[in-house]
C-alpha cells in the first residue's frame, strides 16, 4: 500500500482518491532550477478534525462538535466516537511519554528482528540487528563476494534468504578500501530508511493476503499485549477480552503514503484493530464502505490510539501525509525524553518518521 499513487482514470474520480491527492505532500517548484531548499506546497487543513483541540474543549466545558460523542472506560481520558462511523474510536494522547519512547525503541531495535519478517526479506532474507548496523555505519554485502573480507572468525553469516544469495554486514571502510571491484552492497542506514513494515506474532503473507500460521515468529511482547487489551476495551463486545495475536508495524518516511484499503483478513470483524501512532504527526483518512464516499480527514499525533471494529472495519482508510518540518512534526516532547546516548539514534530517526503499530485478533 505504500506510495500507492497508481490508479486508473476511474480511481482518479473517486472521492477517496481526490482526498488523498488533496493532502499528499507536493513541493513548490518555484526554485526548481536553483540551489534553494524545496518547500512543501501549502495545503488547506481547515477541514481536518483535530481531536487534540476537541479533547481540550471537552475537558474545559464538556462541549463537543456536532457528530462527535464521548465515552469513558478504564483509561485516563475520554474516548471519542463519530456518529456516522459506528465502530470507530479515537483516543487522543492515550500513550504516556514513557510508553511512546519504549515502543519507538522496540519498533526500531526488536520488532524487525528475525524470525519476524520485514519488507527486506524478499531481497535480502532475514536481517539481524539492522538498527545496530545502521548506528555503526556498516554496509550490507553479498556473502558470496565477501570471502576475502577480514571478518571475525566467530561471526556466523547473519543473513540468508533461503537461496544462493547470502548477505553480511561489514565495516564501511572494508568495502571502500576495495574500490575498483564490483561488490553488491548497500549501507545499513539506507536499509533502515527503506524499512516499511515488520510483522509480529502470527505472520502475514502479503503475497497471499492471509496469515500463515506455519511461519516461525516471535510472540507479541507481553507488555504490548496488555497495553492493547486496555486500549481495545472501549470497542469490545460486552464481557469479551481482546486477544492480541498479530501485529503489523508500519514505518513512514517523508513522502510515504498508505493508500486507501480495508483490513479484512481477520475472522471476526467485531474485534477491533488497535492502531498506535508514534513520531511525526500525520493525516488519517477514514472513508466509507465505498471509495466513492467522501472520507473524513483527521490528525494523528504521537501517542494517539485509533480503534476500528464492526462497521468501521468495512471503511476504506489510509494515510496520505506525514509532517516532518519542525513547525508541524510536533515531537518536541519526545526530544526531551530520548536523551541518553543509545536513544540519540532513535531520536534522529523519529524526527523525520512515523511509526504505526497495528495489533489484531486473528481468530
Amino acid at each position: 500500500m505504500y506510495g500507492s499513487d497508481k490508479g486508473t482514470d476511474d480511481s482518479e474520480r473517486t472521492a477517496f482518491r481526490r482526498a488523498e491527492k488533496k493532502y499528499k505532500l507536493y513541493y513548490d517548484d518555484t526554485y526548481k532550477s536553483s540551489k534553494k531548499k524545496k518547500l512543501p506546497k501549502h495545503v488547506d487543513l481547515s477541514e481536518v478534525i483535530d481531536f487534540k483541540n476537541i479533547l481540550e474543549s471537552y475537558q474545559q466545558d464538556g462541549s463537543l462538535p456536532v457528530g462527535v460523542n464521548a465515552t469513558t472506560c478504564d483509561l485516563d481520558g475520554p474516548v471519542f466516537c463519530l456518529e456516522n462511523r459506528p465502530g470507530f474510536y479515537f483516543i487522543p494522547g492515550a500513550l504516556s511519554l514513557q510508553e511512546q519512547c519504549q515502543w519507538i525503541r522496540e519498533s526500531l531495535m526488536e520488532f524487525p528482528q528475525p524470525p519476524n519478517r520485514t519488507n527486506h526479506n524478499a531481497i535480502y532474507g532475514p536481517i539481524q540487528d539492522l538498527f545496530i548496523a545502521a548506528k555503526e555505519n556498516k554496509v550490507l554485502v553479498e556473502h558470496d563476494e565477501i570471502s576475502d573480507f577480514k571478518l571475525d572468525s566467530d561471526v556466523e553469516p547473519s543473513i540468508s534468504n533461503g537461496n544462493t544469495h547470502n548477505w553480511k554486514f561489514v565495516e564501511e571502510n572494508t568495502v571502500s578500501s576495495r574500490r575498483g571491484t564490483a561488490y553488491k552492497s548497500i549501507p545499513a542506514s539506507v536499509l533502515l530508511r527503506k524499512l516499511r513494515w515488520s510483522t509480529l506474532g502470527l505472520q502475514f503473507d502479503w503475497s497471499k493476503r492471509s496469515y500463515n500460521i506455519s511461519l516461525p515468529h516471535n510472540k507479541i511482547p507481553s507488555a504490548l499485549c496488555q497495553l492493547a487489551k486496555r486500549m481495545a476495551a472501549a470497542a469490545m463486545p460486552t464481557g469479551e477480552e481482546f486477544k492480541p495475536e498479530a501485529a503489523i508495524v508500519n514505518y513512514f518516511a517523508s513522502g510515504d503514503t498508505l493508500g486507501g484499503h480495508l483490513d479484512d483478513m481477520e475472522a471476526d470483524w467485531s474485534k477491533p484493530i488497535v492502531s498506535m501512532s508514534l513520531g511525526c504527526k500525520a493525516i488519517f483518512l477514514l472513508g466509507g464502505k465505498s471509495r466513492q464516499d467522501p472520507p473524513i480527514a483527521m490528525f494523528l499525533r504521537s501517542g494517539d490510539v485509533v480503534l476500528m471494529a464492526g462497521e468501521a472495519r468495512e471503511c476504506f482508510h489510509g494515510v496520505p501525509r506525514i509532517f516532518i518540518d519542525e513547525e508541524s512534526e510536533e515531537i518536541s516532547f519526545l526530544e526531551t525524553h530520548l536523551t541518553n546516548q543509545d536513544d540519540l539514534h532513535c531520536l534522529e530517526y523519529i524526527r523525520t518518521s512515523r511509526i504505526n503499530i497495528n495489533i489484531r485478533q486473528v481468530f
